[in-house]
């Protein structure tokens, strides 16, 4: 029968892990809370303005900002974990129990999925619009609604089963390193858990690009060459680009050092990048804000009423009318020739 370690402290699980856990505040960790904090503050106001601008707006009432409002949240959600856990790491780590310690874990976990599985979504919703010709997804609110709530089921099981029970409080040669109350196996499935999304979503949005790039070139080859085709092609190229590569940059590194831990790597030193990876994780939040959102010519008019509000009084400001190809359109017809904006 296993001896379990449920009432020891987290020192204890820290010493087993030989994860060094400090009694004073050194330059390195006032650096990172300072740069964390505000990180997390710019997160949390930008993700905000978002969500406000598609409550407001009734022209965002559509299915992909539905989605793009589910992101937002997600990552509003992960800058207040991210700043719960800035407010309890260094030497506040020691004074934590372990139900606090697994609860700040669980927080950050389950924002960091519930975002990563909402990008996956949006770009199979993108997916359908573009391949069906379609100015607006055909998903109904309801469905719309089932999907936010399996995002978010999800998100919180990967961010629970720790917490109850996919840990190493019982078998303490399982224990990470990086997370010295994780089980090594739980890192190992969420690591290639996300790695997998990635991938996903690459070939998601290469076979939108693919897509695009041949029903443009037949059509130009049997019509008027449309002087939109190069500018939407390398509009597209750019926004692929700019999401794949995001997502590449401030994930990946995250990813294979969490893979090493879990895979028991002995020689490789995980800990001493873990504060900047996650760091990285977080600055997503940031940029999925900037990528999805504040590139639609719409979204940033709102933004200006809300921030402005002295000159959308003037009656000289109007906000800049929707654009039939912005940046909430999939893709349409225009003039006979098949279209798609650059910023899906």
């Amino acid at each position: 029968m296993k001896h379990c370690f449920y009432n020891e402290s987290v020192g204890f699980f820290y010493n087993n892990s030989r994860k060094e856990l400090t009694t004073y505040w050194r330059t390195k960790d006032i650096l990172v809370v300072a740069l964390g904090l505000t990180v997390s503050l710019i997160v949390l106001l930008t993700n905000l303005l978002v969500i406000a601008a598609i409550i407001i707006n009734r022209r965002f009432h559509y299915p992909i900002y539905y989605l793009l409002g589910n992101l937002a949240a997600a990552d509003l959600f992960a800058g207040i974990a991210y700043m719960f856990l800035m407010f309890h790491t260094g030497p506040r780590t020691a004074e934590l129990s372990v139900k606090t310690w697994f609860i700040r874990q669980s927080l950050l976990d389950t924002s960091l999925t519930a975002s990563v599985v909402n990008l996956l979504a949006i770009a199979v919703e993108r997916h359908q619009t573009v391949l069906t010709m379609q100015l607006h997804s055909k998903m109904s609110n309801q469905r719309v609604t089932i999907l936010i709530f399996c995002i978010w089921a999800t998100a919180l099981l990967l961010g629970l089963i720790p917490s109850y029970g996919w840990h190493c409080l019982c078998a303490l040669e399982e224990c990470s390193s990086m997370a010295p109350l994780y089980s090594r196996s739980y890192l190992t499935f969420w690591a290639i858990s996300n790695l997998l999304v990635f991938l996903l979503m690459a070939v998601v949005y290469a076979h939108i690009f693919i897509y695009v790039k041949r029903k443009m070139g037949r059509m130009s080859a049997h019509t008027s060459f449309h002087p939109r085709y190069r500018e939407t092609v390398v509009g597209l190229v750019k926004t692929v680009t700019i999401i794949l590569g995001a997502f590449l940059i401030c994930w990946t590194p995250g990813q294979v050092v969490l893979l090493l831990d879990g895979l028991g790597c002995k020689s490789c030193n995980v800990l001493a990048v873990e504060k900047y990876v996650l760091l990285l994780a977080e600055i997503n939040s940031l940029i999925n804000a900037i990528v999805y959102s504040y590139r639609d010519n719409e979204m940033r008019s709102t933004f200006r009423r809300i921030l402005c509000t002295v000159c959308y009084r003037n009656p000289k400001y109007t906000p800049t009318a929707v654009k039939p190809n912005g940046a909430d359109r999939g893709s349409l017809s225009l003039n006979g020739h098949f279209t798609v904006d650059s910023s899906i």
